[in-house]
């Protein structure tokens, strides 16, 4: 696969508030994280596999399942409103291994399992002007046809300049407007010199990962868990399998 030293670092923060305790929720018998844990392992690309969190009830069930936790996130990084570029820094600066290349493998997408994180990693190495790989997806509400509302709501414009076209993108069919892709949870990789170098986890130049199916399918928040667990209960959908036993204090 890759000669580079490369780590997987899963994000499960304690604080998730459209859906309470997400990560150790359980989801066909065991708790959100340990599907994005499986997924790290199963690849066989990673030189180690870290949980960054700031509970110590998520770090125990994500060692539990065979990810390690070499510290907790400090408080001031794990809020709602902080940056991933601040707990990456953060962990990078910390950790004493230098690594190559990072993926960020969020727990918040069940379905997308090693063999795209596989793929991902193989699509990155062989673009050597892309300083990141992120996963997107086809758009199915096209942002040509949105509108910012004025006057108090009165009347209304569109989001983006079309005065340029012989026929807007608002009075077209969705076949003719140009395809535009939206940026999913499924899969972030980067080469590790760009933290440093751009002060960002994807740098300047990043490469389209398109996911297929449900593998970009993101659960943020009730809803979308529902229709998770409709996936699973119809075999719709495909969870990573889980090498362990549930872990039986996850809630």
């Amino acid at each position: 696969m890759s000669t580079h030293a490369a780590v997987a670092f899963v994000p499960a923060r304690s604080g998730s508030e459209r859906v309470p305790q997400k990560n150790v929720r359980q989801l066909a018998g065991h708790p959100l994280l340990a599907y994005a844990i499986e997924t790290a392992l199963q690849s066989c690309v990673f030189d180690r596999v870290v949980v960054s969190t700031d509970s110590e009830e998520i770090a125990r069930v994500a060692r539990w399942y065979g990810a390690d936790v070499p510290f907790l996130r400090p408080p001031e990084y794990a809020t709602s409103t902080s940056p991933d570029i601040e707990w990456l820094r953060f962990t990078l600066e910390t950790m004493p291994e230098r690594y190559d290349l990072f993926a960020l493998i969020r727990a918040t997408n069940p379905f997308r399992g090693p063999e795209v994180v596989r793929r991902g990693l193989d699509q990155l190495l062989a673009t050597p002007e892309a300083d990141s790989l992120r996963a997107v997806e086809l758009v199915k509400q096209h942002p040509g046809k949105t509108w910012v509302l004025e006057e108090g709501g009165r009347l209304m414009r569109p989001l983006l300049d079309q005065s340029h076209l012989e026929v807007t993108w608002h009075a077209g069919q969705y076949q003719a407007l140009p395809p535009v892709y939206a940026q999913n949870s499924a899969l972030e990789i980067a080469w590790t010199r760009v933290v440093t170098e751009t002060g960002t986890r994807e740098g300047r130049v990043v490469a389209p990962f398109l996911t297929e199916g449900y593998e970009g399918l993101n659960v943020d928040d009730e809803e979308d868990w529902e229709r998770a667990e409709r996936l699973v209960s119809s075999g719709r959908a495909k969870l990573p399998a889980v090498g362990h036993a549930p872990y039986a204090h996850a809630s």
